[in-house]
């Protein structure tokens, strides 16, 4: 059919209105294909501890691309990337990265590394054919790894909207092995809604509900809120960006599983595990930097 004369002009004024946004958007797409041509993102390795025993029980892996011009950072990148058409290939291309460079740095290990993988997904991309359709089976047995040893961890950079057909997709998924982590819990009404429906294995408090919770009453009920879901739903908690022994010793007191941030170990291109810290190594530490900064005589 031919294109009448008024949508010619329509489409023209269209082009004409849109052509920065549009060259920004191409020009943003070419340097995405460039740094996953390069390999150009740094990976690393945060471990995720056990708050009462003290061993790691796994690592969370973080891909951070190196900086570019319209990428100048790691939250510039991931959010156009949460809006792109190719999240798909992309969030594909992540996912083989992550457990391409685990699988190496565990090769590396002095000791033989079997704990659990998190990986960072977007929601919208479980509902792609390709991750249902074995290739992530086919990529974990290339690297030796077990299906049960990966979790995958949904952000909210997108929100799940229909909740009953991802519930099916989630499913799909278990019946492989792998289990679910939602991120940043108690941040927003769809990443509640989510924990409800989906009943994940890991919960992750947002660090924003862990920041000096030791003297914030209002975050306290929160993550007791969170709590009591948890222990009748058999799912375990995850607290998020402890900083300091004050958060520690109070997450562990009122029972949170398991933990991770600063406090218990940095992200590190290696596999490395944490440590928990006593009140006493907390304090030296905090004595001897003093020290050293010429606060003390």
């Amino acid at each position: 059919m031919p294109i009448s004369f008024s949508s010619a002009i329509k489409f023209i004024h269209y082009i004409n209105e849109n052509q920065k946004s549009l060259y920004e958007a191409s020009r943003k797409d070419e340097e995405v294909k460039e740094l996953m041509r390069r390999e150009s993102f740094d990976t690393a390795f945060q471990p995720i501890l056990s708050l009462t025993e003290g061993e790691t029980i796994g690592y969370e892996v973080l891909n951070r691309p190196k900086s570019s011009i319209h990428f100048p950072t790691t939250e510039d990148f991931y959010t156009y990337i949460g809006k792109s058409n190719n999240v798909f290939t992309i969030e594909g291309f992540l996912r083989n990265l992550s457990l391409k460079r685990y699988a190496e740095q565990a090769k590396k290990a002095v000791s033989p590394e079997d704990g659990l993988i998190f990986l960072n997904i977007q929601p919208q991309v479980l509902t792609d054919p390709s991750y249902r359709s074995g290739k992530t089976l086919d990529l974990l047995a290339e690297y030796g790894l077990s299906p049960d040893r990966v979790v995958l961890e949904l952000t909210e950079k997108e929100a799940v909207t229909d909740y009953l057909s991802f519930e099916k997709i989630i499913d799909n998924y278990r019946k492989q092995g792998f289990r679910i982590a939602i991120d940043d819990a108690g941040t927003g009404y769809n990443s509640l809604k989510t924990i409800i429906s989906l009943k994940p294995e890991f919960i992750k408090i947002d660090k924003f509900l862990i920041r000096d919770i030791h003297i914030q009453p209002a975050q306290q009920q929160l993550v007791e809120l969170l709590m009591e879901f948890s222990s009748q739903s058999d799912t375990q908690m995850i607290a998020e960006g402890i900083e300091n022994v004050q958060e520690l010793r109070y997450l562990k007191n009122i029972g949170i599983h398991f933990g991770q941030g600063y406090a218990l170990g940095r992200p590190a291109p290696v596999l490395k595990e944490g440590k928990v810290e006593t009140y006493e190594e907390s304090w030296q530490y905090s004595f001897i930097h003093a020290k050293n900064a010429g606060l003390l005589n």
